[in-house]
């Protein structure tokens, strides 16, 4: 088929890509003529495992190719257009829908009268646009079909070359519905060949299924940290009740690891727009509880700061700080609304000696915040921190030998903010381990001696904080700052 994509961002690019590799003529359409240009080199714009060779054997046999002129290169020749664009969190909390007005104008411009092409909505949208789109297009004869994607970043090109499922959302017209239906039919063949289920509904559910499933994993999430409260009010260990929970099979032990919480550019907005939608179609009572679920995730990244302070002796000004993370996740340089990255601006902006690694994500935030210390080796990183807090779960954090960590630290505490350390296997190199929902743990330390120490005052336990006037330490004194900064 004649394809093309409009919107090559994070699901745009991976999109186009992916249909490339199935056979299919392929445009890509952006208004950013970096990332075009990048693109049609055939280097991926962000990091994402997989895409770089994927996109790469695509443009080089000639099926893929991306424009910021589309009118000039052959969108009208399409016979099916995926809307790809992004919709950013207003204000008001609602998804911006104007970079998917934009996107359907383009296409009407380009389209030949009699054409009656298929166009698929594949970006994130509030119920009730499909309908409006739908209405728009209707004049011009082409047919919309909402086609949400369900992507994990990391994952990214697995799940789209291998979804687990693959849902069509068809006007109410029977044969409208036809023509739509035979065009994702024909785009996704070897998919579905493969045994793949499609779900064929309406365009509400269409639309519903990507806010619903969002807000699902947030609210599992949640929960696991709700958990985590109350196991640290108690004494409690949330990883083991996550253990005993998992083996029921109606709950499952996937997304009950206790941490910080989520971020990223899917699950925050998601659930609020989610909820503003609600509260426009007038039934907000039925999405009170994602407002908990937000202020729960939230309150994880308060948790984390206010450990790392208490662990600092309640003065963390001058204090060295090491954060192991950047990206919201491991496997992707996504800083957006990063739990990491958030807990690191925090503490530098109380004073502290911040510094920053991530094996993926540095790039992006030396441009964002260009005052932050950050350094790609980890052993680097860790010299001289008086608490090194894990972020983000990356392998090559995980893997890191306790030992010779503790050989670089003046103080071995770290805060496990994802619970993906071995406490046992740590402790016994000589640290103190602070599990998010998990007692306290150190080489030698009752509970007592723990609290003991949390209450130590800052000035007793630090004595060396008295820094020199190096370039390295007027460097490090820097406060955060740059384009983005919320």
């Amino acid at each position: 088929m004649r394809i093309s994509v409009l919107g090559c961002g994070y699901l745009g690019a991976v999109h186009a890509a992916a249909l490339a590799s199935l056979g299919h003529d392929v445009l890509g359409v952006d208004v950013d003529a970096a990332r075009v240009n990048a693109l049609a080199d055939g280097r991926p714009p962000f990091f994402e495992p997989g895409l770089g060779e994927l996109l790469q054997r695509a443009v080089r046999s000639g099926r893929l190719r991306f424009t910021t002129t589309p009118a000039d290169d052959g969108l009208a020749d399409a016979e099916l257009h995926f809307i790809t664009v992004g919709t950013p969190q207003s204000d008001d909390g609602s998804a911006d829908l104007s970079a998917v007005e934009s996107a359907l104008d383009t296409i009407l411009a380009a389209v030949p009268v009699g054409a009656r092409p298929v166009v698929a909505g594949k970006s994130t949208v509030p119920v009730g646009t499909a309908k409006r789109l739908a209405e728009r297009l209707a004049a011009s004869g082409a047919t919309l079909v909402w086609n949400p994607e369900f992507l994990r970043e990391g994952r990214a090109v697995e799940d789209t070359l291998h979804p687990d499922r693959i849902v069509y959302g068809l006007p109410d017209d029977p044969a409208q519905a036809r023509r739509g239906r035979e065009a994702l039919d024909a785009a996704y063949a070897p998919l579905l060949a493969e045994g793949i289920p499609r779900i064929a509904t309406n365009y509400p559910t269409a639309e519903l299924v990507k806010m619903a499933a969002n807000s699902f994993l947030a609210t599992k999430i949640s929960f696991i940290n709700a958990m985590a409260e109350l196991c640290e009010a108690t004494g409690g260990d949330v990883v083991a009740l996550a253990d005993v929970l998992g083996y029921d099979d109606r709950i499952g032990r996937k997304f009950l690891r206790a941490g910080v919480g989520f971020g990223g550019g899917c699950l925050p907005k998601d659930i609020r727009a989610f909820v503003a939608r609600a509260e426009e179609l007038g039934v907000g009572d039925a999405l009170t509880f994602l407002k908990q679920v937000d202020a729960i995730n939230q309150r994880r990244r308060d948790r984390v700061v206010a450990l790392a302070e208490r662990w600092l002796g309640g003065d963390v000004a001058g204090a060295r700080v090491t954060v192991l993370g950047a990206a919201f996740k491991p496997d992707s340089d996504d800083v957006r609304d990063s739990p990491a990255l958030d807990v690191a601006l925090r503490l530098a902006d109380r004073g502290a000696l911040v510094r920053v690694c991530d094996p993926r994500a540095l790039d992006v935030v030396e441009r964002l915040h260009p005052g932050l210390d950050t350094r790609r080796d980890p052993l680097a990183a860790l010299e001289g921190a008086e608490v090194v807090l894990l972020l983000t779960e990356w392998q090559e954090f995980i893997d890191l030998d306790p030992a010779e960590a503790a050989g670089q630290v003046a103080r071995p505490v770290v805060i496990d903010g994802r619970n993906a350390l071995d406490p046992g296997r740590w402790r016994e190199a000589g640290w103190t381990h602070l599990g998010l929902g998990r007692p306290p743990s150190g080489p030698g330390l009752s509970r007592p001696e723990l609290a003991r120490h949390r209450a130590t005052p800052a000035t007793a336990r630090r004595p060396e904080r008295q820094l020199s006037g190096s370039v390295g330490s007027r460097r490090r004194l820097l406060r955060c700052g740059g384009p983005g900064r919320r």
